[in-house]
């Protein structure tokens, strides 16, 4: 099975990952104001295990569109791993807010305290 892992799946997998990454950035090049593509890319750089570059991507999709709770949800799995706890419940409210509970219910599962309002 090794080699079907290591020489098949793995490569056919990694080639489907780049040619996606490349289309969001293309997307990215035709419209930057357009928040979508930069949370796509973000997923794609989630999964190859490049967190850093897809908070930086997640961050300017919700400065792009303060609305995107897909977003909002990925920063706060992101801090929660972390260990940010007060940007993790920034980041699960404004998913709230915009809809969409999974990361108050996330951090509520794994009892991270909310710190007090005026710590956030």
């Amino acid at each position: 099975m090794t080699f079907w892992r290591d020489e098949v799946i793995n490569f056919a997998l990694d080639y489907e990952t780049e040619k996606h990454i490349a289309e969001q950035r293309e997307w990215i090049l035709r419209e930057p104001q357009n928040a979508r593509p930069y949370y796509h890319l973000a997923q794609l750089y989630r999964m190859q295990w490049k967190q850093d570059e897809a908070l930086a991507l997640l961050l300017e999709a919700v400065r792009l569109d303060e609305s995107l709770a897909d977003a909002h949800i990925s920063i706060a799995e992101i801090y929660a791993v972390r260990g940010d706890y007060a940007a993790a419940w920034r980041h699960a409210r404004a998913a709230e807010r915009a809809g969409k509970r999974s990361a108050v219910e996330m951090l509520l599962r794994h009892n991270v305290k909310e710190p007090p309002s005026g710590d956030r």
